[in-house]
């Protein structure tokens, strides 16, 4: 197949955009940031936002952890090396990239596990109130576990898209239990407001839980300021702790005495080494533990997360909206945006998760072809090329890049070439 021509017009833009990008990248706060990180060279990396990339602390840290902690100390590490409050430690480490006080956020099991503790234990804290709100396009996970979870506790699960959250929040009143959302949809990257819906749960009484899988570690959360009761997060993604990282839990302060979450495992108990047969639920956030944690990702996630030492939210999100901006004035420089090629996501700052999603009738193969050019990005059913613009390592001109080899796929029709319409079983 010969590919059409890009036009001189459109490679001339970029161009002058990438002079752009690279001035961005010498004054940003964060240039010095991406050394902290393995990447490839030449790659284009998009999809921080489904595996975050590796940190270079990561290795020689679980060398540590399995050669010396595990091989040489044994289960001595549990004390001298404090395994077993690694996980509230960590916890409150992630607590500091979600607004959290300390003592609030515990890093355990998966995200799937959390979000049903949180919608049990919702209930538990509301009792007497039956309903649960949740959107419709949230992540399969949140709605498969939330179901369920409502199935045990007696609870009716109603969709509502986040757009129509406060009124259908007014309108349910005092039967409303929990307002269960998303603040970024992982399909468009439209970010949700966070502070309004909990506002209207509060208004009836009820409790707001946050997902934070694609905000926490690439934008400002602040769940203590922003008041939100629960919330639950995975640690693979912007917090980049590796595949199956463990996830992590939030509970507000003034919920942590009551919160009766239904897992009661051994590592929640208050005095777990007493080995006794009725649980008693540990004080604080410990009571948010369930079993023994996996330690080796454990400790690759704190290792992870030293990525952000020095950083504050504030500047991880200004270098995001700077990045996907520039990524989106790309496009429009290039004049590709049209009929077969739109924005799903908002292009307002406010509005713009760290992700810039487009639509096109061939997303999948669109996706393909740009991995075959060094631009590794993901697809979404069903027309969704997503990409992801992890802050502290993607730069300005990884960016303008990236749009000019989008720019040559859709002008050469490579999206129509047979290798990259085959798909594997993970897409």
């Amino acid at each position: 197949m010969t590919a059409a021509p890009t036009s001189t017009a459109a490679l001339a833009a970029l161009d002058d955009l990438l002079a752009d990008a690279e001035r961005l990248d010498a004054a940003s706060p964060l240039a010095h940031v991406r050394d902290r990180f393995e990447l490839p060279e030449g790659l284009v990396y998009l999809d921080g936002n489904s595996l975050g990339a590796l940190p270079r602390a990561v290795p020689d840290a679980v060398a540590d952890v399995v050669r010396r902690q595990w091989g040489s100390q044994l289960i001595a590490s549990w004390n001298d090396e404090d395994w077993w409050g690694a996980q509230v430690r960590v916890g409150d480490q992630v607590g500091l990239l979600v607004g959290a006080a300390a003592g609030q956020t515990v890093v355990t099991d998966s995200t799937s596990v959390n979000l049903f503790k949180t919608v049990v234990g919702a209930a538990r804290l509301r009792p007497g109130r039956r309903v649960v709100l949740i959107d419709p396009d949230s992540f399969p996970t949140d709605l498969y576990v939330t179901d369920a979870a409502a199935r045990l506790a007696d609870l009716d699960v109603r969709r509502v898209h986040p757009r129509d959250a406060v009124a259908a929040i007014a309108e349910v009143g005092d039967d409303l239990a929990l307002a269960s959302y998303s603040q970024v949809d992982y399909r468009t990257g439209e970010q949700w407001d966070l502070v309004s819906i909990t506002e209207a749960a509060h208004a009836v009484g009820a409790l707001a839980c946050w997902d934070l899988c694609h905000s926490a570690g690439a934008m400002e959360v602040g769940l203590d300021e922003g008041g939100a009761d629960l919330a639950v997060g995975c640690g693979y993604k912007y917090l980049n702790g590796g595949p199956g990282a463990p996830a992590f839990l939030y509970v507000a302060e003034r919920h942590l005495a009551d919160f009766d979450q239904p897992l009661s495992g051994w590592h929640g108990h208050a005095r777990p080494f007493e080995m006794g047969g009725t649980f008693e639920p540990a004080p604080g956030i410990t009571r948010g533990r369930v079993g023994t944690p996996p330690l080796v990702s454990l400790l690759a996630l704190e290792a992870a997360l030293t990525a952000f030492e020095g950083l504050t939210p504030a500047a991880v999100r200004e270098q995001s909206l700077s990045v996907t901006a520039l990524f989106i004035s790309a496009l429009d420089a290039a004049g590709v945006l049209g009929d077969d090629l739109t924005l799903a996501t908002p292009r307002e700052p406010e509005r713009r998760g760290s992700q810039v999603s487009l639509r096109h009738p061939q997303a999948f193969a669109v996706v393909q072809a740009l991995i075959a050019r060094g631009v590794v990005g993901d697809f979404r059913e069903s027309d969704i090329v997503r990409l992801g613009f992890a802050p502290l390592y993607v730069t300005h001109v990884d960016a303008v890049t990236a749009a000019r080899h989008l720019v040559e796929v859709l002008d050469g029709r490579e999206f129509e070439r047979d290798e990259f319409n085959r798909r594997g079983a993970v897409t």
